[in-house]
């Protein structure tokens, strides 16, 4: 390969390499995600490269610390590569579905895609798609609430110390205080939960990781102190024993429930567990459920949703729970 055709796709790669604002990456991760694909080039030759293109593109250069930090303008729109049919109703499912779980500065983020998947099906009205939207809606599987909304620095910061390690200065809203404290939080994972956003971090110089709203956090900064990793952390690993959904014990418990017919179809379809049996003991269309589930309040919760459809036999503090529930609720109307 010749030099100039070199340095046009390490000029491909870097453009493709850069976000939006408010997100920046600094020169010295770019030399990094650079390398990772096969392009070796010294910090003083990007952030040359990075001049150039800027005479070009609507690039913007944050100087007000060193490395430079860079981003296009978040007006920029970029039709590369094309979009296509399947794509472009993806992305506008894709928005649909995220406006309801994750906090607006995240879905604003994709702003431009997904402006550009619009623009794109409005403009198929000879291929008889003129009305588009008609046929297009994602619909959450029950109630979803309003997320939240985000001071405008969160999740830039939250998501860039998360992914180029450094620990972030905050002032938190305690829920359990109604206080603000401050903490100095070292980013390990984010976990969107229903309609709000949970940075997992450690605090201060504690080792134990803990759960904190993105809407809480009343200020935050790049922190000065060192960040201190913790390479062992999954974040899968934490979801999966039970961190979010309030465990009455670790591991897991047999569930045992007899099942209304609509509920068995539901389930077969789309199953409570990896470990799940339908067993039909009874000619009036009733079925026995049997699976292995978290021991959690967010288990017991979904069943109680289904009310009168589900009769739960084991555990029996489940059963126990549930109908205490249903006594008190009769008692409420009295």
């Amino acid at each position: 390969m010749s030099t100039r055709q070199d340095t046009l796709f390490r000029y491909l790669a870097m453009l493709q390499l850069i976000p939006r604002s408010p997100g920046y990456r600094a020169t010295t991760t770019l030399q990094t995600l650079l390398e990772e694909r096969g392009f070796k080039v010294d910090i003083r030759s990007i952030q040359r490269d990075l001049e150039k293109m800027s005479a070009h593109f609507p690039l913007i250069c944050d100087r007000e610390r060193r490395p430079f930090r860079w981003a296009f303008d978040p007006d920029f729109k970029s039709s590369l590569p094309a979009m296509d049919t399947p794509t472009a109703l993806t992305l506008v499912l894709a928005q649909e579905y995220l406006t309801g779980l994750l906090p607006q500065i995240a879905v604003d983020q994709l702003g431009s895609q997904f402006q550009n998947a619009r623009k794109y099906l409005d403009g198929l009205e000879r291929n008889g798609f003129a009305h588009w939207t008609e046929y297009v809606k994602a619909i959450p599987n029950g109630k979803a609430l309003i997320p939240a909304p985000l001071q405008p620095d969160v999740w830039p910061l939250v998501t860039d110390g998360l992914l180029n390690g450094y620990a972030v200065d905050v002032e938190y809203l305690s829920r359990t205080k109604n206080s603000i404290k401050t903490f100095t939080l070292h980013p390990m994972g984010l976990v969107a939960k229903h309609s709000v956003t949970y940075l997992l971090a450690t605090v201060n110089d504690y080792e134990d990781i803990r759960q904190f709203a993105l809407h809480r956090i009343q200020t935050i900064r790049q922190s000065d102190k060192a960040f201190r990793p913790q390479p062992d952390f999954c974040v899968d690993q934490y979801v999966a024993q039970g961190a979010f959904g309030y465990p009455e014990s670790e591991g897991w418990v047999r569930l045992k429930a007899r099942v209304r017919s609509d509920v068995a179809w539901l389930l077969s379809e789309t199953p409570v567990s990896e470990m799940q049996t339908l067993e039909s003991t009874s000619s009036d269309g009733w079925m026995l459920l049997t699976a292995e589930v978290p021991n959690d309040q967010q288990t017991q919760w979904w069943l109680q949703g289904f009310g009168s459809a589900i009769d739960v036999l084991e555990p029996l503090n489940w059963r126990e729970a549930i109908h205490r529930q249903a006594r008190e609720i009769l008692g409420l109307s009295d």
